[in-house]
């Protein structure tokens, strides 16, 4: 996919040729995120209209963020471990429903055309990426935790929990929000810390916050921002 460069972002667009044209016109489309439609010209011509529109461009994709959860389109925005990542929704017939991929400086999100509705079924996938994703990054830390704390889950599971980023059950048995890959590690480990914590506390007294300062000196910081963070 072409792309430009304006100021210190970068605009993706995708470049669609008509003879019928007589003029370029650019779409911020709620599917097809930036689409250049024009008769034929050369791809530095196509990129020069990009940029010409690049202030217009980037005030409609700040726009498409605000949209409700769920409604992913190209360029949104997707957390994973506390960065950003820009979206690349790409319609595939090949693809049964939809799938992610994380390319390490992007989201690739491939989408059957033909599906009825592509919102359910692009959050799917975005729900099995988060699961198999936290189950990759987030166990090592619970692994290490334990080790450092002396306190070992009877289990670990990954759910998704709308309104907690984790608990821990009264078998000992911790339950991490897989959403919380969306977040840095530092926030990540003081949610594993604080369920371990209740294997020995399972309130929210003066011992159990003690105890948690013990590893984390920093946990109030740490709590304030996740009381930030909208599940």
């Amino acid at each position: 996919m072409p792309a430009v460069k304006y100021g210190t972002q970068k605009i993706q667009f995708e470049h669609v040729l008509d003879k019928a044209l007589k003029h370029a016109y650019i779409t911020v489309d709620f599917y097809d995120g930036v689409m250049l439609k024009s008769p034929p010209i050369s791809e530095i011509k196509a990129k020069e209209a990009v940029y010409k529109k690049g202030k217009w461009i980037l005030d409609k994709l700040k726009l498409v963020e605000r949209l409700p959860q769920g409604k992913i389109i190209t360029g949104s925005r997707l957390l994973y471990l506390g960065k950003r990542y820009y979206v690349d929704v790409i319609q595939d017939a090949g693809t049964r429903n939809a799938t992610v991929k994380f390319t390490h400086s992007k989201f690739e999100i491939r989408v059957n055309p033909n599906l009825p509705e592509r919102e359910p079924a692009i959050k799917d996938a975005l729900e099995k990426f988060a699961r198999d994703k936290a189950i990759i990054k987030i166990t090592p830390r619970i692994k290490k935790w334990s080790q450092t704390t002396g306190l070992t889950p009877t289990d670990l599971k990954f759910r998704k929990l709308d309104k907690r980023w984790g608990s821990c059950t009264k078998a000992n048995e911790v339950i991490i929000n897989f959403d919380a890959v969306k977040l840095p590690f530092t926030l990540i480990d003081y949610i594993v810390v604080h369920e371990l914590v209740h294997i020995k506390h399972r309130d929210h007294s003066k011992e159990f916050y003690k105890e948690i300062a013990k590893f984390i000196p920093e946990w109030k910081l740490l709590d304030e921002k996740l009381c930030g963070m909208k599940l």
